[in-house]
């Protein structure tokens, strides 16, 4: 499995598993709200709109957007953003994957590795996850990498439509100075049975 970044070519992929997950990502996909008559209107980017915006982010340190790859092909997008220095140090995770895939522990490995980065090649202090309560799968991610439970934010996101409350799950360095990929691997070593719950598809931070 590899965690790179984002690019302009991965265009047709990127669409391509969208596309056909389009029923498996819409429950927990980021929506805009409806405009406000003093606000802006605002309208969903296009690829190249994304990934320029994306690249914008990560050149000014905000944000480090990056694609899933497994067995060679695309199959997912993890983003950590919100990045934000000084005294906090801090940024939230962001990810979904391709069905196709689910039940791999694709999206654990993927979450471990970024987390990884932020904590020992890019010094962040604290990464947090926020996930739909009805997001199960997804709980089930944070649950088995280790990330504490902090509490419920209301109507956080605009999600599906509406705004959706959120847990938020968090972690610091010091909670994993072992590296999370490591302490992973132990636990997927310790699952006698040799199965993996279902990945969730998406989350929404």
């Amino acid at each position: 499995m590899v965690l790179r970044p984002i690019k302009m070519r991965d265009q047709r992929a990127w669409r391509e598993v969208n596309r056909r997950n389009r029923d498996w990502l819409r429950p927990w996909e980021a929506t805009i709200p409806p405009p406000t008559p003093s606000g802006p209107i605002t309208h969903r980017p296009t690829y190249r709109q994304m990934v320029r915006h994306l690249r914008g982010e990560a050149n000014a340190g905000r944000m480090l957007p990056f694609v899933i790859e497994y067995e060679g092909r695309l199959v997912g997008q993890l983003t950590v953003a919100g990045i934000t220095w000084g005294s906090m140090c801090s940024g939230h995770v962001g990810y979904w994957v391709d069905e196709a895939v689910a039940g791999r522990g694709v999206m654990p490995t993927a979450v471990a590795l970024a987390v990884d980065h932020c904590f020992r090649t890019v010094g962040l202090h604290r990464v947090e996850v926020c996930i739909r309560p009805e997001n199960r799968p997804s709980r089930r991610v944070v649950e088995k990498l280790g990330f504490r439970e902090e509490g419920l934010r209301p109507r956080y996101l605009h999600i599906d439509g509406a705004w959706r409350d959120h847990l938020v799950f968090a972690l610091t360095a010091e909670e994993v100075s072992e590296g999370m990929l490591a302490r992973w691997q132990r636990t997927r070593s310790r699952d006698a049975s040799g199965k993996s719950p279902r990945d969730t598809p998406r989350n929404t931070a």
